[in-house]
């Protein structure tokens, strides 16, 4: 009977890691697919892409996707502005959320409970639009660059993830380093900001990603400034001339439509663009992954 439950015990990591690794590997196809699928698509020629059947692998390769994207050299600025915007929000961003969120776990700070209110409300409450656009106008924003950075400084939300994490580091660090004569600002900037580096990163990805994904901002405050334009707006409207007039984009970008190699779609430009707007954050994310669980999880659950 013991050698029977021997037996049992020998063959089930077996069972496990074969399951664990069918399951994995299941969840890697369903995940990379529709990438690889994307990917297969921006690279095809648009007459045949209409035809259907292509998976991971274009069946008639070309360039004109990309080449009528990056026709305009507006485009190249407006990627500019959004690589500029990116920086300066995540930046700005984490670091303001990082000293109010110090601030609001200090448990002799007699206003931390009202202030925290004060914002965990405004994720239930919203203004709306129209009042939210004559904000930005009576401050002097609209058709500004600052329209992009200083409205989304501060997240409730990533304030609530480092108030949290903060609170559960270890109060002896700071109260040896007030012993030492270290003030406020100083115990943030040495101690409490290196330490927060976890969930830093994971504020980071959050705010970099949303900067660099929005455009509606822009159509709303700075679309009649051009040279305030963003690369997701610029592909948006991209996007809307190639619906309205596939014939018509292919003149602009000097592409004839009577060669089918040189055609481009409403699909396959879209599947291009998908790909440009990707690649940015695709290169950035295994740089920050190691530390994405371990801070949203620090900073998410207090003993």
């Amino acid at each position: 009977m013991e050698t029977s439950r021997l037996k049992k015990t020998s063959v089930e990591p077996y069972v496990f890691n074969t399951l664990n690794t069918i399951f994995m590997l299941l969840l890697v196809t369903v995940t990379l697919y529709p990438f690889l699928h994307t990917l297969a698509i921006s690279f095809n020629d648009g007459n045949d892409a209409m035809r259907g059947g292509i998976y991971l692998w274009p069946r008639s390769w070309t360039w004109k996707n990309y080449e009528s994207i990056f026709a305009s050299g507006a485009v190249y600025h407006a990627a500019f502005i959004s690589v500029a915007r990116t920086i300066l929000s995540t930046v700005f961003g984490v670091f303001l959320t990082t000293m109010l969120a110090y601030t609001l776990a200090q448990p002799h700070y007699v206003f931390r409970k009202s202030i925290g209110m004060v914002f965990i409300l405004t994720m239930y409450f919203n203004a709306g639009l129209i009042p939210n656009y004559f904000l930005i106008k009576s401050l002097g924003l609209l058709g500004s660059f600052w329209v992009y950075v200083l409205p989304g400084l501060v997240s409730a939300f990533n304030l609530i993830v480092v108030r949290t994490y903060i609170r559960g580091l270890p109060n002896g660090l700071i109260e040896s380093a007030k012993i030492d004569g270290a003030g406020d600002f100083r115990i943030f900037l040495r101690i409490i900001f290196p330490l927060c580096t976890p969930v830093l990163a994971t504020v980071a990805l959050f705010i970099a990603v949303g900067s660099w994904n929005s455009w509606f901002d822009t159509m709303l405050y700075a679309s009649s400034k051009q040279n305030l334009s963003t690369l997701q707006y610029e592909m948006m409207k991209l996007i809307g001339t190639t619906m309205s007039s596939n014939s018509d984009l292919g003149l602009q970008h000097g592409v004839n439509p009577d060669k089918s190699s040189a055609m481009v779609t409403p699909e396959t430009i879209r599947s291009a663009i998908t790909i440009v707007t990707a690649l940015p954050i695709l290169f950035v994310y295994p740089f920050l992954q190691r530390y994405f669980v371990v801070g949203l999880n620090l900073g998410s659950v207090k003993e």
